[in-house]
């Protein structure tokens, strides 16, 4: 039976300005952390201290983490196979070079390991922490948020639990990348860009530019509906939910609205700066802006935090769908403004991520490697 070199594309050595580098060592970190974890795993099966899920080791879990109810002598094993297995897959992705039947099946695990880490299992709290960190930096000098100050922030905002989430989602993050080289590669492709001989037609920048606007107004509208609700209760108006309960939870939290209030206002901030992906001061920093203006911004500098709150966001979102399915809450009348806009965010967050690879596609300058544009 014959196959087929898995392979880059063809380029001559006069075409070629440097060797793609981010394929080779994503893989290799993909290896690691994925051995570093199965490890883990087996050090827990075994009674090792600092088990991060469950009863045991997340006791703020209670109700949020997908993992609620793991134990170390079950889910250690699990993790311990899933990450030494992994580990070896990895490998092989980043040195095989047949394409055969086992292609597909590679790839299928590595975007299950990349969306199952970074997606699924973490909850809302490194969304949490990541949003709370400024407000606590800036509160902080000036004794807001009461007793609370900077040293308090690991221990409420990022303790182990929480932080092994954010370890999860880098590790993700590396199984994904780890799949897009592997899928170039089989494709005969640019493992660098990804592009091939004849370009598909969605990939050209006048079609990212129009499927891109539509995930860009999404991204904007999911966040800008939840700020109004929390806007509401904040000024006592409230939507969706009872004046009476509202009140009565401020009196016994207070400042609890305003902290939302605070919040979803980043969040309509961040709703503005998604806008920028398909305006122009998305790609040249504008006059306002002291030192920057008029210079071009790098892609980067939009495609990284874009991508990050795209994964914090969905995984949040599916929490809250999660709760919705177990019963957790109800969309009643009366209650309906506190749970309502949230079951929208993994719909934020997809369209975020659409919108971040169509600003990508649109902004990749002619490949160094390939020399395709």
């Amino acid at each position: 039976m014959t196959t087929t070199r898995l392979c880059e594309p063809p380029v001559t050595s006069a075409r070629r300005t440097r060797r793609p580098r981010w394929p080779v060592w994503a893989g290799y970190a993909a290896v690691a952390w994925s051995l570093g974890y199965g490890l883990l795993g087996l050090f827990w099966t075994f009674g090792g201290a600092g088990f991060p899920f469950g009863p045991e080791g997340d006791k703020r879990g209670d109700g949020t983490s997908l993992l609620e109810h793991a134990q170390p002598e079950t889910t250690g094993p699990v993790i311990a196979v899933l990450g030494l297995g992994g580990a070896l897959l990895a490998m092989v992705m980043n040195r095989r070079r047949r394409r055969d039947w086992g292609a597909a099946a590679l790839t299928t695990f590595a975007w299950t390991m990349a969306v199952g880490q970074a997606v699924v299992i973490p909850d809302y709290r490194p969304l949490l922490a990541v949003v709370r960190a400024p407000v606590l930096l800036i509160g902080a000098p000036f004794g807001w948020p009461e007793q609370v100050g900077l040293a308090d922030f690991f221990p409420m905002f990022l303790p182990w639990p929480v932080a092994n989430q954010l370890l999860l989602i880098a590790g993700g993050a590396l199984w994904g990348a780890t799949a897009i080289a592997f899928q170039r590669r089989a494709r005969g492709t640019c493992v660098d860009c990804g592009r091939a001989e004849v370009a598909a037609g969605w990939t050209s920048p006048a079609a990212a530019a129009r499927w891109g606007r539509w995930a860009v107004y999404v991204a904007m509208a999911v966040p800008i509906g939840y700020a109004l609700t929390r806007w509401s209760f904040a000024l006592d108006m409230p939507i969706g939910v009872d004046r009476e309960g509202i009140r009565k939870e401020a009196a016994e939290s207070p400042g609890i609205w305003l902290a939302g209030a605070i919040l979803a206002t980043m969040g309509a901030g961040g709703a503005v700066l998604t806008f920028g992906l398909v305006r122009p001061w998305g790609e040249v920093y504008p006059r306002w802006i002291p030192r920057l203006r008029g210079k071009r911004v790098r892609p980067r500098t939009a495609i990284i935090p874009a991508s990050l709150v795209a994964i914090l966001i969905t995984s949040a979102g599916l929490m809250n769908v999660r709760w919705l399915i177990i019963g957790r809450f109800r969309l009643e009348e009366e209650t309906w403004g506190l749970f309502l806009p949230q079951l929208f965010w993994p719909l934020w967050g997809v369209a975020l991520a659409v919108a971040t690879v169509a600003y990508y596609l649109r902004r990749r300058a002619a490949c160094p490697h390939c020399r395709r544009s």
